[in-house]
């Protein structure tokens, strides 16, 4: 509990993400009990949902657009939402420890994006889809969700859980009943599952699923070549200016009863943390300062600091 308050205390992008998904969901229930409670529900799963969700249908698509968007926060089911989260807190905090807050929140947008394209292109242009679009009426109750809609964040976090694995295809987790997989492994597992399930249950959603991981593989792939397509968003990085105009005293102190320093023995230390610093440095310029650990934050702050 200790390490969840932390953690939803950051400002980071990840908790803030979580935060919007589940508020939008809560919003949703509490709107369905009102709904209930009035003999209306019918309003929220016909009426809201759509507005909010990927349409298959061209001419919905062109008259909501922001559908692209809305629906990466939308979720209906406890099931969905939940797993999405966990799924969102697992490989976002790995994410974190390896690439920036503006890669993260460029990889959750341009890979729900992916996935939204990728499921209405497959509805409007795979046979199969095409021919049971014809045959679907939305007004049936018996459906447990429509096909022509597509919305979560499935697609968004496949696309952060198959760029992190392919970025540090040897980081390995502990899974229950299985031990310790490399999330390589893991990320290649549910491409496949989703591939194989398109012919079952919401092929929509494992449609999307596969443009978000593609999306994820492509980021990586062209970020290892130099080009950031996270570039595109606003910066999110630490502000504050580092550089190395850091002030530092120019001798250390000594606690009272303790021998003096030497010039050399001061020097040596003073050298130390200096290569220390310009270390932490050189790592913000190059992943950005949500990379450094713990201990190196303070180190940077405390150097920081000093008059």
């Amino acid at each position: 509990m200790e390490d969840l308050k932390k953690f939803f205390r950051d400002s980071s992008i990840l908790p803030r993400l979580i935060i919007i998904n589940v508020s939008v969901w809560f919003l949703i229930q509490i709107s369905l009990v009102v709904c209930f409670m009035f003999n209306c529900e019918s309003c929220i799963v016909d009426t809201l949902i759509p507005y909010f969700a990927i349409p298959a249908d061209p001419e919905l698509i062109i008259r909501r657009p922001w559908t692209f968007i809305t629906s990466l926060f939308l979720h209906v089911d406890f099931m969905h939402i939940l797993f999405n989260m966990l799924w969102l807190y697992w490989f976002g905090k790995i994410f974190l420890q390896y690439l920036n807050k503006r890669q993260m929140i460029a990889t959750f947008f341009f890979g729900g994006l992916a996935g939204g394209i990728l499921f209405f292109l497959a509805y409007n242009y795979l046979p199969v889809f095409i021919s049971q679009l014809e045959e679907i009426k939305i007004q049936d109750p018996s459906l447990e969700y429509d096909p022509r809609l597509a919305y979560g964040a499935s697609a968004s976090i496949m696309a952060i859980v198959t760029a992190i694995s392919f970025y540090v295809p040897n980081y390995t987790i502990r899974l229950l009943f299985i031990g310790n997989v490399r999330i390589f492994y893991l990320a290649i597992a549910l491409f496949i599952m989703d591939f194989f399930m398109i012919q079952h249950d919401n092929p929509g959603g494992h449609i999307a699923h596969i443009g978000g991981a593609i999306y994820g593989f492509l980021y990586v792939y062209y970020l290892r070549k130099g080009k950031d397509f996270s570039k595109l968003f606003p910066r999110f990085t630490y502000r504050r200016k580092m550089g190395h105009t850091i002030k530092r005293k120019p001798r250390s102190k000594t606690k009272e009863g303790s021998r003096p320093v030497s010039d050399v023995e001061y020097n040596k230390v003073r050298a130390s943390k200096q290569k220390k610093i310009d270390g932490i440095l050189d790592k913000i310029s190059r992943s950005g300062y949500e990379s450094l650990t713990k201990e190196e934050k303070e180190l940077l702050f405390n150097q920081s600091n000093k008059k």
